[in-house]
């Protein structure tokens, strides 16, 4: 069975003595399997009527867990957001009715957000329709497959994460 890459591939391994096809393979396909998949995922935010930079938001207050509460100042850092910035997408959020602001209940003069129940409804139906597409994607291969490569992916990214060796 062959893909696009396989004719990328083909291309270049004439031009370049020293391209290795299996690595130039498993990054093209990478590479386009990302973008694919943020495709999808901007289809699906549209499609729902969500920006990306609110789903964003959204999906960090889930990710607190209940009560899908904390901070302007800490989602602006996760979000790597300037405050300024953190306000607007939040005074944004609040007009929809996805988010409140409350008065934290370990400091008066602060603000918590809080997701509201209808914030959490809109990122559940947003990130099932991208859950769909990634499982259709991976349901070509069995479970077995799915754990290979998911392995062999985190051993990769640990390489990556490591960063280049220092300059001798």
């Amino acid at each position: 069975m062959r893909d696009s890459v396989d004719d990328h591939i083909d291309r270049w391994l004439p031009l370049l003595d020293d391209l290795d096809p299996d690595i130039e393979g498993a990054i093209t396909r990478m590479q386009k399997l990302v973008k694919h998949l943020r495709k999808h995922k901007d289809l699906m935010l549209a499609k729902h009527d969500l920006q990306g930079i609110e789903f964003d938001t959204l999906h960090m207050l889930v990710r607190e867990g209940e009560p899908h509460r904390t901070t302007p100042s800490r989602l602006a850092g996760e979000l790597a957001l300037s405050p300024a910035a953190m306000t607007g997408r939040l005074d944004a959020l609040e007009q929809r009715g996805f988010v409140r602001r409350q008065t934290s209940a370990t400091d008066r003069r602060k603000v918590d957000i809080e997701l509201t129940e209808a914030g959490k409804a809109a990122w559940t139906r947003a990130i099932g329709d991208m859950g769909y597409e990634e499982h259709r994607v991976l349901g070509v291969l069995n479970s077995r497959e799915r754990k290979q490569l998911s392995d062999l992916l985190r051993r990769v990214t640990v390489a990556a994460e490591k960063g280049p060796p220092p300059p001798q």
